[in-house]
């Protein structure tokens, strides 16, 4: 494997977006500082500065203006990841399994995503189906990191992660069905929220499934934008089932018992670049004020081989139905991942119903581990960004998976049990300045507790920025 140069891109500059996050933006929009067609404009041109990281699958041009005027985020431009329904726009999934055709309505999250007043200047890339923890591809070019081009984004939601560090947008939408907001954020140096089961709108075909794993949100630059998508996405729809969570907008004087784990519950030891990010996050929490100690969870030994079969469950069924995306859908020109999970779960599927039944009692576990607990810091991931090829779906299918394994170690559990977790930017490769993520994970409903925590690790550790890289 051959490593390329290091070639940071960024698209900030002196125009109406500057380098304002969303919620500065907004709020320049509300005092007519900023026209909604200015920023929808630059944002454009911004988007067209960044194309060598190859994020976008969809531009909406001219932008679409016609939307709501009221919400917190009035005017904002952002993007829609390309597994989701958008009126008119074709729904690609990432795939050359099938030729996509205009969506008739918006995605239920679509809903959700626009009642807060964003603008929509189109979609972004992902690997296939959302599979890959790195957005490439067999035959196009790969999404691109833009602290480093020869790097990965991280995946699925590579292509939104990728323009939101780079300063195209504020914000973009993500989902994330096994880390999928939150890697890619940890790749990019991005917050990115995994919301609990429920909090947010679902989605249509993961309510069907036996454990719904996917949950929707957004990646951002700042927590303040992270807190703000919350309250406004909740004006729209709160599950009376969940506490409230309203506008969090700073520290909370509470003093929290912590949970600290630095390998993952599956045995996979993290690299030293990651186990410094931790333990430096735990020594700020520690100097914070919080209690933090070392934590085990006693996961059933089966749960990485379980999630997998899932996994590869996901896999045939999309293969099995996919002429519902596209007349012409071909499972045979899916690509190597996705192939390789569906024949692998074709020798186990007999499996299934333990799989699942196991899955499930995950939430045992998780729970004696959170007993006496508020939160959980470990790592995202188990070691730092990899190069552009280490996980293109082209390398064959029994090393791609085990590297997969090797990396994917910590973020899954969160969405098997259904409970929040948010990625936060912690510090830097010592060889090459990439960003590095750790992660907080809570109870069902926390998500106060951890943007107050993030806030007050963002206060005390401001995050680093790709303009000043």
């Amino acid at each position: 494997m051959t490593f390329e140069k290091r070639t940071t891109v960024h698209a900030f500059r002196d125009d109406s977006l500057g380098e304002h996050d969303a919620v500065g933006l907004a709020e320049a929009i509300r005092r007519r500082e900023v026209s909604p067609a200015e920023a929808a404009r630059d944002a454009a041109a911004r988007l067209r500065a960044v194309e060598e990281l190859h994020a976008v699958q969809t531009p909406l041009d001219p932008p679409a203006l016609g939307g709501s005027t009221g919400g917190a985020f009035a005017g904002v431009p952002t993007l829609v990841k390309d597994n989701t329904d958008y009126a008119g726009l074709p729904t690609g999934h990432g795939s050359a399994a099938f030729t996509p055709r205009p969506a008739r309505r918006h995605a239920p999250f679509v809903r959700q995503l626009l009642s807060t007043g964003v603008t929509v200047l189109g979609k972004t890339r992902l690997p296939e189906f959302g599979f890959s923890p790195a957005t490439e591809y067999e035959n196009a070019e790969p999404v691109r990191n833009p602290w480093h081009t020869g790097h990965s984004a991280g995946g699925s939601s590579g292509g939104a992660a990728a323009l939101v560090a780079a300063g195209a947008v504020p914000l973009a939408h993500a989902n994330d069905g096994g880390g999928s907001i939150r890697i890619p954020a940890a790749c990019c140096g991005l917050v990115g929220l995994k919301p609990t089961r429920g909090r947010l709108v679902g989605n249509d075909q993961s309510r069907r499934l036996p454990v719904d794993i996917v949950a929707d949100g957004v990646v951002t630059r700042t927590v303040r934008d992270s807190a703000a998508f919350l309250a406004a996405a909740e004006r729209h729809h709160r599950n009376p089932k969940l506490p409230p969570v309203g506008l969090v907008e700073g520290p909370s004087d509470r003093r929290l018992r912590i949970g600290f784990l630095l390998d993952s519950p599956n045995g996979v030891r993290c690299d030293d670049d990651t186990r410094a990010a931790v333990t430096g996050t735990a020594d700020t929490l520690r100097g914070l004020g919080h209690t933090v100690e070392p934590v085990g969870m006693d996961l059933d030994p089966r749960f990485t081989e379980d999630f997998l079969t899932y996994w590869g469950m996901l896999s045939f069924l999309l293969g099995a139905t996919g002429r519902t995306l596209g007349a012409d859908f071909d499972r045979h020109r899916m690509d190597g991942l996705s192939r390789g999970l569906r024949e692998e779960y074709l020798k186990r599927w007999r499996d299934t119903p333990g799989v699942v039944r196991r899955l499930k009692r995950t939430k045992e576990a998780y729970a004696a581990a959170f007993r006496g607990l508020d939160l959980v810091l470990t790592p995202v991931l188990a070691h730092t960004t990899p190069p552009i090829g280490h996980l293109s779906p082209v390398v064959p299918y029994p090393v791609l998976v085990g590297r997969i394994l090797e990396y994917v170690a910590y973020t899954p559990v969160d969405n098997v049990v259904g409970t929040p977790s948010l990625s936060l930017p912690s510090a830097r490769t010592t060889a090459d300045g990439l960003p590095v993520g750790v992660l907080l994970s809570g109870r069902p409903g926390s998500e106060r507790t951890l943007l107050e925590t993030a806030f007050a690790l963002e206060a005390e550790r401001p995050f680093r920025r790709l303009q000043d890289a």
